[in-house]
């Protein structure tokens, strides 16, 4: 990992119980589990030498990169631009019921629409702020990472399909977490899911799940968004902001979180290293005043 990206060059997806930051460059850099204010599993935003990412991104080109999200969704595209192929990282969490739940998942499906691109995924998770130490176990179907704590995570992975084995992706074990790199073709669709607290150790998961997984989040936020009462003229951006509040919101309580990280100072170094990962009075009741305004009102 090379030193932290700016916080401008990131994107939010969540699952209304936590979230996680994805840079332009494909890196989960920010993940707390189960909740938001739980100790991180990724957190290179802090600390990009110990504090854990999860990273995918192209191999031996040079690309640019730009980041949008789905329209009406909180489902984020980071698409990799190259002179052979342009490539899709599609990321996004499955919504939560309201009970508290520790099981909660971060989908990174991936895509090439145009020509042929080699991909990377790394993936080294820290436990509990980079404090715990943690065990790696590889199977056909993916990884299971445990920490000493007793929490769980597993990588499932989404094939591509009608792709032979000999040009499967293959996962080796690489620092404290697995690396595994693959070729992806256009037309092509796989991609990796990841767990926290999973029922069962790491599984395939088909091509088929994962769609529906993807149709469900979309059918959730656009399903939410259109309670919306506001019709000015900046209805793309007042609904962006209205989406980036929900994601902050507690399903459970209802509670606000006046932001999804902590510890991130002014300057390097500096002071006002707060926690914001908690109900601010005076930030929540601006954000429920907006929504209100917008015609949330559940």
């Amino acid at each position: 990992m090379t030193a932290s990206t700016p916080i401008a060059d990131h994107g939010l997806i969540g699952d209304l119980q936590t979230s996680a930051l994805v840079t332009t460059d494909g890196v989960i850099d920010w993940f707390c589990a189960p909740r938001f204010d739980s100790p991180s599993l990724f957190a290179s935003l802090l600390d990009d030498r110990h504090g854990g990412y999860f990273r995918i991104a192209p191999e031996g080109v040079e690309y640019i990169t730009k980041q949008l999200y789905l329209p009406g969704t909180a489902i984020l595209i980071t698409r990799f631009i190259s002179a052979d192929g342009v490539g899709e990282l599609i990321d996004f969490m499955p919504v939560t019921g309201r009970e508290v739940t520790d099981r909660h998942r971060i989908v990174r499906m991936l895509r090439v629409v145009r020509g042929s691109m080699r991909f990377t995924a790394d993936c080294q998770p820290r436990f509990d702020y980079a404090r715990q130490p943690h065990k790696v176990e590889i199977s056909e179907n993916g990884v299971l990472f445990t920490g000493d704590d007793g929490m769980s995570v597993a990588l499932h992975i989404s094939r591509r399909a009608d792709v032979d084995e000999a040009h499967r992706a293959s996962v080796a074990h690489h620092d404290e977490g697995v690396r595994a790199e693959v070729t992806v073709n256009a037309g092509e669709v796989g991609g990796i899911v990841l767990e926290t607290s999973p029922e069962a150790g790491p599984r395939e998961i088909s091509s088929d799940e994962v769609r529906a997984l993807f149709e469900q989040t979309r059918d959730y936020w656009r399903g939410w968004l259109s309670k919306s009462h506001y019709t000015g003229r900046w209805r793309e951006t007042v609904e962006r902001s209205a989406m980036t509040l929900k994601l902050m919101t507690y399903r459970p309580t209802g509670a606000l979180v006046a932001a999804p990280t902590t510890a991130l100072p002014e300057q390097p170094g500096g002071e006002r290293n707060w926690d914001y990962r908690y109900t601010w009075v005076q930030d929540a009741s601006f954000s429920v005043y907006a929504l209100l305004g917008l015609g949330f009102t559940e």
